[in-house]
């Protein structure tokens, strides 16, 4: 098993990666006078501002993923003056961002919506730009149907964001309503399957000691 990573080794690699990036948005041309800024935590860029395209949004999660010990690139960025619809799976008290929509299947602070992920997405397709799945999965007999729930409700230039506990972590094993486990391998499989189901392709993975983290794309997307 795997101690927790140090909070104080974690906060000053934030602070280098804080300054990499906006020297890089900065100076490069690719990215010079785009309005956006970004901050680190644990290792997870976050986010803000406005863009043209999808596309600009794209480039950056790529320029940035590039960093070493970037973990993943979560963002709350306007397209073409939109505010980004953003599911937050199995919240509970807190979503990732305060304009995120909390789903769980029980009231809680954070929850705009009640519904059982078991049973499917109580959504639209094409109907959200962003989804979170933060320590959700793991808790799932069968987490695959959720998967294709989330692609068919994403719009084609969504993303997934997927976080779960490491399987060489403890808190893998700790908690007794775990019942899967996770591994870079095991978002390899997600990204990979033939049996005809919705095909993912992988933007960011990355594990950071604790937990493995994915930024999915729809594959149609690149198409």
């Amino acid at each position: 098993m795997h101690p927790t990573p140090d909070p104080r080794r974690l906060a000053a690699f934030d602070s280098y990666l804080d300054s990499a990036v906006r020297e890089m948005l900065r100076n490069d041309r690719r990215t010079a006078g785009l309005a956006v800024d970004v901050r680190f935590d644990q290792g997870v860029a976050h986010l803000t501002g406005d863009l043209a395209s999808h596309h600009e949004l794209l480039l950056l999660r790529r320029l940035i993923g590039q960093f070493a010990g970037v973990h993943g690139v979560w963002d709350r960025v306007r397209v073409a003056g939109r505010e980004p619809v953003v599911l937050d799976l199995g919240c509970g008290d807190t979503t990732q961002y305060h304009t995120n929509i909390g789903v769980d299947r029980r009231p809680a602070k954070a929850v705009a919506v009640l519904a059982d992920l078991r049973q499917g997405l109580p959504f639209a397709d094409d109907s959200a730009d962003r989804i979170f799945t933060v320590h959700v999965l793991e808790h799932l007999p069968d987490y695959l149907p959720l998967l294709d729930e989330c692609h068919r409700v994403l719009r084609p230039d969504g993303v997934l964001h997927l976080m779960a506990p490491w399987w060489r972590h403890v808190n893998a094993v700790a908690d007794p309503t775990h019942l899967r486990l996770f591994d870079v391998q095991t978002v390899k499989g997600i990204c990979s399957r033939s049996d005809g189901s919705p095909q993912w392709s992988p933007l960011h993975v990355s594990c950071d000691g604790a937990s493995v983290l994915a930024d999915l794309a729809m594959s149609r997307f690149f198409a």
